[in-house]
Parts: C-alpha cells; sequence; structure tokens
C-alpha cells in the first residue's frame, strides 16, 4: 500500500488514527494529528513556491516539528534533505548550496545563522521553528495555525529521488548520496520484517533522526504503526527512564549506548523487563558486551549493518532465527552480498575468507549527487556497490565485520583493524569501552593505541590491559600504547570517531 515515502503518514493514519505514534518529553501525537500538522506544513511549502524536485534542507535535533516536517516535504515532492546537526558551519552552506535547496525548515538555533544565503544559489526561503522567529524568516508556527489539514500529495515514481543524504565528509567535502523511494520504503519494509516490528511495539530511540538509522527506525515505526518514543539526546538515566515508563518492547541504538548504559551505577534500580529486543548498529558491538547485556537483561542485541548509500540498514540478525552476537547477520530479503579480494574486485572469496563487502539490490542508492566521479568509484559491474568495509562471511551466510578498510593500521606490513582489538579489550571485566587508534613510529610506520574508559568502582592497568589482549591476539596486534580516558569522540549519531582520538593523546606513552 506505501509505495512512496509521500504516502507513509496518510496511510498510517488511515491505518491507525488516534493511537499515538510520537512521544517526545512532555508532549504526544497520534498518528492522525501527525498527519493533519504534515499536511499543514506541505499547503506552506507549497505557497512557498516549492515543486516536485524541487530540495528542501531539513536541519534540527531531535524534535516532533522534524517528524511533522519530514513527512510535509514529502507530500510535496520534493527532495528530503536531512543535515547532521554536528556539521560544521562550512559543512552546512556547502550542503545547502550543493544540493540547490529551495528552501530550509529548522530549529532558531541551527537553521537561522542561514538566513544570509537567501537570494544566493537557489535558497529562498528559511523557516524556523519556535513562536518567535528572526526577521526574514518564516514561522513554522504560523503555517501550522493557517494551514488546511489535507493534502493532496504528489504523484512520485518508486525510483525517483527522495532524499539526498550528505555522508559526514571526513575526506574533502561530503558527498549527498541520493536515495530513491523504493531505497528508502524497502530499508523500512525489511527493518520491521528482521526484527518482527508490530503495531504492539514501543521503541525508545535516541538516534538523531537526520541520521540513515535514526530515518529507517523512524519510517518503520510509522509504516507499521508502532509508537516512537524519542530521548531527544543521549542520557543514560533519560533512556532507562523512558523503557521503564513506557513499557518499551524494543531499544534502538549504535554501541556506544549499550556500553554507556552497562556500566551506569543505576542499570539495575530500573525495571528493563518489557523489553523483548534491543537492536544495534553503526559499528559493531563486541560480543562480549552483547552477551553480558543479554545477560543483564534477557533480551537479545539484534546486530545491525547498513550505510548512508544503503539508505540505512542492509543486514540483521533475525528476531526469529539463529542470532550470532559479534556477526551482522543476514542480508535483508532481495539484496545480495558477497565478499571479494580488497586488491582485486573481481576475486570472490571463500567463507571465513577477510575481503571487501560488496552489496548490490533495492537498497543501493542511485548515486552520488553532482559527482559522476565518486558514483562511478562506488559502483563495479552489475550493479555491485563497494562498501569500504573488511568482512568475512560464514558457512551460513552470516557476515561479520572485521572494520572499516580505511581504519586499517599498517604496522610493519601487517594489517591490524581497531574494531577487533576493541572486540577483544571489550572482554575484560573492568572496561566500559575501547577505542583504538593510530600513532606513528618511526621503525614500524603506525602502531596500535588503546583509549580504554574503565567501569564506575574499577581499576586496571595498561600492562594488564595488554596482557588480556596476548590471551587471544597475535603478537603484532597488540595494542602499543594504553591511555585510560573519561570518554572518546563521537558522532552525533554516538560513532567511535576514530580520526579524532589523536586530539586526547596524552604524549602516546607505551607500555
Amino acid at each position: 500500500m506505501i509505495q512512496t515515502v509521500a504516502d507513509i503518514s496518510r496511510v498510517s493514519a488511515h491505518l491507525y488514527g488516534d493511537k499515538t505514534a510520537l512521544i517526545i518529553e512532555d508532549k504526544q501525537f497520534s498518528f492522525s494529528q501527525i498527519d493533519a500538522m504534515a499536511c499543514r506544513i506541505a499547503n506552506g511549502l507549497k505557497a512557498a513556491g516549492v515543486e516536485p524536485g524541487d530540495r528542501v534542507t531539513l536541519y534540527s535535533p531531535n524534535c516532533w516539528e522534524w517528524a511533522v516536517s519530514y513527512h510535509g516535504i514529502a507530500k510535496t515532492g520534493a527532495v528530503i534533505n536531512p543535515i547532521n546537526v554536528m556539521l560544521t558551519p562550512d559543512e552546512v552552506r556547502y550542503v545547502v548550496g550543493d544540493s540547490g535547496a529551495k528552501v530550509v525548515i529548522g530549529s532558531a538555533d541551527k537553521a537561522e545563522p542561514l538566513l544570509d544565503l537567501k537570494g544566493s544559489g537557489e535558497l529562498n526561503e528559511v523557516v524556523l521553528f519556535g513562536e518567535q522567529v528572526a526577521t526574514g524568516a518564516s514561522s513554522f508556527e504560523d503555517w501550522l495555525k493557517t494551514g488546511a489539514d489535507n493534502f493532496e500529495a504528489a504523484q512520485c515514481g518508486r525510483d525517483e529521488l527522495a532524499a539526498i543524504c550528505y555522508t559526514s565528509g571526513t575526506t574533502g567535502h561530503p558527498k549527498g548520496a541520493m536515495h530513491s523511494h523504493r531505497n528508502i520504503v524497502t530499508n523500512a519494509h525489511g527493518t520491521a520484517l528482521m526484527h518482527v516490528r508490530t503495531t504492539g511495539d514501543v521503541l525508545v530511540n535516541s538516534l538523531p533522526l537526520p541520521h540513515v538509522y535514526g530515518s529507517v527506525v523512524f519510517n518503520s515505526s510509522f509504516m507499521y504503526g508502532m509508537t516512537l518514543v524519542i530521548v531527544p539526546r543521549f542520557e543514560e538515566e533519560a533512556i532507562l527512564s523512558a523503557i521503564q515508563q513506557h513499557r518499551a518492547t524494543i531499544l534502538d541504538g549504535v554501541p556506544t549506548v549499550y556500553y554507556y548504559l552497562l556500566s551506569h551505577p543505576k542499570f539495575d534500580d530500573y525495571d528493563l523487563s518489557s523489553l523483548t529486543r534491543s537492536t544495534v548498529g553503526g559499528q559493531t558491538l563486541p560480543a562480549a558486551k552483547s552477551i553480558e547485556w543479554t545477560e543483564r537483561v534477557s533480551t537479545p542485541v539484534l546486530e545491525l549493518w547498513g550505510m548512508t548509500e544503503l539508505a540505512g540498514a542492509a543486514s540483521a540478525n533475525p528476531y526469529y532465527g539463529d542470532n550470532k552476537p559479534g556477526t551482522i547477520g543476514l542480508m535483508y530479503p532481495g539484496s545480495e552480498g558477497k565478499i571479494v579480494s580488497a586488491d582485486d574486485p573481481d576475486v570472490e572469496l571463500g567463507a571465513g575468507e577477510e575481503g571487501e563487502l560488496m552489496v548490490r539490490g533495492p537498497l543501493v542508492m542511485l548515486g552520488y549527487y553532482g559527482n559522476d566521479e565518486a558514483t562511478q568509484n562506488a559502483m563495479a559491474p552489475g550493479n555491485w556497490m563497494h562498501t569500504g568495509d573488511i568482512a568475512t562471511q560464514d558457512e551460513d551466510s552470516y557476515f561479520t565485520i572485521v572494520d572499516r578498510k580505511k581504519d586499517m593500521i599498517l604496522t610493519a606490513g601487517y594489517n591490524i583493524y581497531p574494531a577487533e582489538l576493541e572486540r577483544v579489550i571489550c572482554g575484560h571485566p573492568a572496561v566500559a569501552l575501547a577505542a583504538v587508534g593510530r600513532i606513528p613510529d618511526e621503525a614500524r610506520g603506525e602502531l596500535a593505541k588503546a583509549y580504554v574508559v574503565l567501569k564506575p568502582d574499577t581499576q586496571a592497568s595498561g600492562q594488564e590491559i595488554v596482557d588480556f589482549c596476548r590471551e587471544t591476539l597475535a603478537a603484532y596486534k597488540l595494542p602499543r600504547a594504553v591511555q585510560f580516558v573519561d570518554s572518546v569522540p563521537q558522532t552525533s549519531s554516538g560513532k567511535i570517531m576514530r580520526r579524532l582520538l589523536s586530539e586526547i593523546d596524552d604524549g602516546n606513552r607505551k607500555v
């Protein structure tokens, strides 16, 4: 029934009506209320000159206005451009200009600084949330007060462009991954299927909605009549309280969510018995942490994997079926994965062999917006897409991510993958979180350095961490330096930013 993103709020309102769709802080909204407000915003956008195919940038932290705006933009047939709130001002200006955004909608703290871009390029309207808006901006609240509760959604083909989601831009400018309606809707279907997400579920989520993981959780919850409880920003007791208060059945999060929750001194004070499964993605979660969560909460952790270029997740451990901690599970129905030589993608590898994971199917992006060269580099013959992830596949077709190809550390000719070290270190009983980066070495080129966050009221030495690793890792893989820290750099979605670990160095002490 739902063919395009424009259909989602209308169909869900028809099917689920007054059922609670969204809870955020002290506010809650039914499916019908969300759809009616989305229609008002769509009418405002149309009056501002937005037509099908125009780009509209959505720029704010998690809030109910973001959810309404997303559906409102979709109804007009415009292309949604959700922006990560952690991008720098220069990156935001680049994204708005590169995408050719006609309108920016967002919170005053984020979008107001873009007012001076009006009249340059394609941008001619900035719409701000809140009661009071700056001169030169349009009022989101006024649109809600004056707009009509109905809007005839634009007719779009499933393979037409629905969203442009920009990558983090760690090397050069961010790239805009183009998602079709098919990409987005199919991803939401697959996520609901693999996790058995239904109208009976209540989800707690602190993932940023502009992130593809947050977006697919958001879309699948609307499409399948779930109640989505959004925690605006991650904070341990806010998450634990939300699960207990709303009797949540699903927790979605990145590995750091589980690291910090498990190590929180009040973890056992909360009633988490309503949870029936938890999901984790964004980066690999060490099997030791997955097992610890299952033992303490009596619910499985279903690890998934995806990319911006795949409009969200593309593989997962199934709720019904074998759950293998440490793996990213099976490919979503309709998608295919294979492992090829990292040096020669024409050479397909066998079970257990490490190589680059490649994917094809209905989740693969249309390409990078306005960047044919990057698109060609990402794609291979037969519609296969390079992921840049080093992985293995077992005899049951379950995939395991070894690490990002670009994160590999080269020590005296040996390849070291930070994620492997992190998984081992996190098995130490005193460790809450571990991140592994690289440090220069005159003789061997690069060495691995571990940044370790300890659990409250525990102790460990750097040598103890190294000796623990020595029990399971080859000598060349051992961390050559260990630094104990209170936290590590993270993205807005909670991913560990390995490239910034050197900024918290204490002089690269070796052990």
